[in-house]
């Protein structure tokens, strides 16, 4: 696989109203009409181009609707004011009372409470297995399955899924493959590789500042349509809308994205080979010990690298905190939720971002009291950040 998303975002031409090099933001929450019949006609979804109210779209969302839309490789996209956004949406798009979904159970912290604990109060019900383990994942679907979910990296054990495998899974079953790639923008092209829809927490590698939050949904015309629609389309109904001037200011960093992701990617490859040398436990798909290095090589985007996020064992959470308290006072990095930035960013994840999931479910499928999650940033002397976090150690 080598897709050059990039290419595809800077083939887009998008001027701004008076002849802007960026897009005009569109500071509007409703649209005016010539005539009535236009307006009817645009609730109804028959016009293209036209503007109704900006929950249900505004052109500065479409703007970087279309640049998502181009670097996922698919015919559409929708933006939303979260990640969780994103991905409540698609589901409850998806799926119906008496409906069923097959998911990692190797999944954000988040995500892992509304597959437990929300839907089963709509009759939803909901699987959770070993998604590197097909067996398990043909085993568990049913009549009634409607979507497989996964992460292409998954949080925070960093397991790799195979997105063609579960394709051909998810199809042959007559159910949808949606994948959150949050964790690999540019590395991996899921819709590319079979996956029906690709979803995004625009909060971490997208936008690359930590400084909003945002969500994406990548799919089909149809299915972007349905979405969107006045009378049933749940995005619309749920109203998860970004506000523009956020819209605007994502679509510049996209164009970035790729020169950031690389530098992402060599740093964390640099920081995981020196851990593994000096005997640390450490999980990084770019190490030949990862145990689907092989299959990620494979599938991903080759001049993207592979990616920014690392962890290591630690065995308890006091030696993570520790050794966590030590980073942030050597000016590492923070210790702090989220991903994606250009600092390096490190938490404890039973006890952060998976901290939803049960401690007995966390033992099951093997996260570590005392696993910490690195999103390694973009430092220019990668050699001389690690140094530091060895002295910490």
């Amino acid at each position: 696989m080598n897709s050059d998303p990039s290419k595809r975002i800077f083939d887009i031409q998008q001027f701004g109203e008076f002849g802007g090099v960026n897009p005009s933001i569109t500071d509007s929450s409703t649209y005016t009409f010539l005539e009535g019949k236009t307006m009817e006609e645009t609730f109804l979804g028959h016009m293209e181009g036209c503007f109704l109210y900006s929950r249900h779209w505004n052109p500065s969302n479409k703007y970087l609707a279309d640049a998502l839309a181009a670097m996922e490789g698919t015919e559409s996209a929708w933006i939303t004011s979260s990640g969780m956004a994103a991905i409540t949406c698609t589901i409850l798009q998806l799926c119906h009372s008496g409906d069923h979904i097959i998911t990692s159970v190797t999944t954000y912290g988040g995500t892992y409470a509304f597959l437990k604990n929300w839907l089963p109060k709509y009759n939803i019900e909901v699987s959770f297995v070993d998604i590197t383990n097909h067996e398990q994942v043909k085993n568990a679907m049913r009549p009634n399955t409607k979507v497989i979910y996964t992460e292409t990296v998954t949080n925070p054990l960093l397991q790799v899924s195979d997105i063609p495998e579960l394709a051909k899974i998810a199809h042959d079953h007559q159910a949808k493959l949606m994948v959150d790639n949050t964790f690999t923008p540019m590395i991996f092209s899921p819709a590319e590789l079979g996956a029906d829809l690709v979803v995004y927490s625009m909060t971490k590698f997208i936008n690359g500042k930590n400084d909003c939050v945002a969500g994406a949904i990548c799919g089909s015309n149809d299915f972007i349509g349905q979405l969107s629609n006045v009378n049933d389309g749940t995005a619309m109904l749920l109203g998860p809308v970004l506000d523009p001037l956020r819209s605007s200011s994502i679509l510049k960093n996209v164009h970035t994205l790729h020169l950031r992701m690389k530098q992402h990617s060599k740093n964390a490859m640099y920081v995981a080979s020196k851990l593994e040398d000096i005997g640390v436990t450490v999980k990084y798909a770019g190490l030949q010990s990862h145990p689907q290095h092989e299959l990620h090589t494979r599938l991903m985007n080759k001049d993207y690298g592979y990616g920014g996020m690392l962890s290591i064992d630690l065995e308890t959470e006091k030696h993570a905190n520790e050794v966590m308290f030590k980073m942030q006072q050597a000016n590492i990095g923070y210790l702090a939720v989220s991903l994606g930035y250009f600092r390096t960013l490190f938490s404890c994840s039973g006890h952060s971002t998976s901290s939803e999931i049960p401690a007995e479910v966390q033992k099951e499928m093997g996260l570590s009291d005392g696993l910490v999650r690195f999103s390694v940033g973009l430092d220019n002397d990668i050699e001389e950040v690690f140094n530091r976090i060895k002295s910490c150690l």
